[in-house]
């Protein structure tokens, strides 16, 4: 996602990025450099024949700063379009992938929960390629650089063991804390997902609450949801307390031994004031990236939880696909024909048994049945949004699983018992049955279904809002609506 093919304006972006990250660090490094020449300059200690004077090394010392704060802006500015462009690839190829997925999933997922998930899951991509490509590496080169830069300074290896030991304890304790809080946070999220799907289910279902006036229910049902949540992140929050304190008392004692032995060796005339203020801004400049360490390490681990969550969803494998040999479906006639088919939603439950239908072109037929008798189910069948477990559906003669379903779902027109429209226009509701109809189609669609005049006696006409799953509707209105979007079709 972040070094795609043939695309050479993120690539390059991607390097130019990684060569500020660089130049930011290296600049970074040299600023307390320049700024304990400087103070050494102040207390009458020789400085090296390059250098500026007092003066002049301290407007060079902004300068660094300035240049330091210029490369980090220019690295954000840089990565900023590579990272957008992978966060829109890796949306947009959920988005699609769910639609791929069969019906059997989506009847048995909760909306909710499946939101949450791709929610969280793209926030996690988005905080990787963030965090990981310009904090975690980058703070591993500038440790290494401000290592360098001590030892070159001062020639003694205690100050590197120092601060080796110190780095050590401080990411052994937060990596061990935080396995610990990731446990949390991963029961934590179960209980916001669960939160969600009962707040999502419940407004999606307002009309049937109203009905039974369960609103006191729901809000009981909600609460006791929440309630699970706010005992999970009671547990997340304390444990962070506990953990940002450990970090402080590990970084505040590295510091207090560093700055000792410094003083120590600016007694006995082994070091310039300089060289204290060195090591000061050098420990300041380690304790800054490792405090942040503590966080970006704790938010990765949660990110690769949200991650996995999403990218299970994108392994999920469509139950029905189309065959290797799938064709376009070929409409001659239109007949249709059910052939010894045999259906089952689970196995313990059969549904149709060696059902034969057999429809010429341009009859019409009515299919009548005690409700569960699988009427619905011929017309799913039909539109194969599940396959047959015996048998064969067929079209012109053509098996349904030997065509496309992109295909076949063009020439198949359904007007479902329970009409669903978007939160959008009549217009709108009725012009998605076939992109780019002209506008007097669309017109045409709604008088063909005897719903033009109504639309006309709204006061917004077909610019009118239909509501959340059109419940701003009567259920006959919602009809004729789906009625005229597949006759558009």
């Amino acid at each position: 996602f972040i070094w795609p093919e043939n695309n050479l304006d993120l690539r390059a972006r991607v390097v130019l990025a990684l060569l500020a990250l660089v130049a930011t660090k290296f600049v970074a490094i040299l600023s307390p450099i320049l700024q304990a020449w400087a103070v050494d300059d102040l207390a009458g200690n020789g400085l090296p024949d390059f250098a500026l004077g007092a003066i002049g090394l301290t407007i060079a010392y902004g300068m660094a700063r300035i240049a330091t704060n210029g490369f980090q802006q220019i690295r954000d500015a840089l990565f900023a379009k590579v990272a957008q462009h992978a966060l829109r690839r890796l949306a947009l190829e959920t988005f699609q992938h769910i639609h791929r997925l069969s019906m059997r999933y989506h009847t048995t997922r909760k909306t909710g929960g499946l939101s949450r998930i791709i929610e969280r899951g793209v926030k996690g991509v988005e905080f990787l390629l963030r965090y990981l490509v310009f904090s975690t590496g980058p703070l591993v080169l500038e440790l290494i650089l401000i290592g360098a830069a001590i030892f070159w300074k001062l020639h003694d290896w205690r100050y590197i063991g120092i601060i080796l030991i110190t780095i050590s304890v401080y990411v052994w304790f937060t990596f061990a804390i935080t396995e610990w809080r990731v446990k949390l946070r991963r029961e934590m999220n179960e209980q916001d997902t669960d939160a969600n799907q009962k707040a999502i289910d419940s407004l999606l279902n307002f009309e049937t609450v109203k009905y039974f006036g369960a609103a006191d229910r729901e809000a009981a049902r909600y609460d006791e949801a929440m309630a699970g949540y706010e005992a999970a992140a009671l547990k997340t929050s304390y444990t962070l307390t506990f953990l940002n304190f450990g970090q402080a008392v590990l970084i505040t004692v590295g510091l207090v031994m560093v700055m000792l032995l410094a003083a120590i060796g600016v007694q006995e005339g082994e070091l310039t004031v300089g060289d204290f203020v060195l090591v000061n801004a050098y420990m300041i400049q380690i304790t800054m990236p490792l405090n942040f360490l503590g966080t970006v390490y704790r938010e990765i681990r949660q990110a690769l939880v949200d991650m996995r969550q999403m990218f299970d969803l994108l392994d999920e494998p469509p139950e029905v696909q189309d065959g290797l040999k799938a064709s376009e479906l070929q409409i001659t006639k239109g007949s249709v024909k059910f052939e010894a088919v045999n259906f089952s939603y689970d196995e313990e439950r059969p549904i149709l048994k060696n059902v034969n239908i057999e429809i010429p072109s341009g009859q019409t037929i009515a299919i009548v049945g005690p409700s569960g008798s699988g009427k619905s189910t011929i017309g799913r069948l039909l539109f194969r949004f599940y396959d047959v477990t015996g048998g064969a559906v067929f079209i012109d003669g053509q098996d349904l699983r030997d065509v496309t379903q992109k295909s076949l779902h063009q020439f198949v027109g359904v007007v479902p018992q329970d009409t669903v429209l978007f939160n959008d226009t009549i217009y709108y509701n009725i012009a998605y049955g076939r992109e780019h109809a002209t506008h007097d189609e669309i017109i045409k669609a709604a008088k063909d279904s005897q719903i033009h005049d109504f639309i006309m006696s709204l006061p917004y006409t077909y610019e009118t809002r239909v509501g959340e799953r059109g419940l701003k509707l009567s259920g006959g209105e919602k009809q004729r609506i789906g009625i005229a979007r597949t006759l558009l079709k």
